[in-house]
């Protein structure tokens, strides 16, 4: 058993260089493909903001809405004749 070991720690001793370079490797891969994840990201909400930003707004009519507020003016004139009697 421990000639095992001693064999196993003699072949990672020998392939040390090229394990860590193989890890350097994928280590480097993978910030490359998370930083280009990442601004593809950021270059999306971008292009979104610049299209939601410089959008016609010509796209739909206007809506105008009447309303009969009669009823709000003649109590508002109430109440401030009240006032003005007391």
């Amino acid at each position: 058993m421990s000639q095992e070991k001693v064999d196993k720690y003699k072949n990672n001793k020998n392939n040390r260089d090229k394990i860590q370079k193989k890890e350097a490797r994928a280590l480097l891969l993978e910030k490359v493909i998370v930083s280009a994840v990442c601004l593809l990201i950021v270059g999306w909400i971008g292009y979104s903001a610049y299209s939601l930003a410089t959008k016609d707004d010509t796209e739909g009519e206007a809506v105008t809405t009447e309303m009969n507020v009669t009823a709000m003016t003649d109590y508002l004139q109430e109440l401030s004749a009240g006032e003005a009697a007391e």
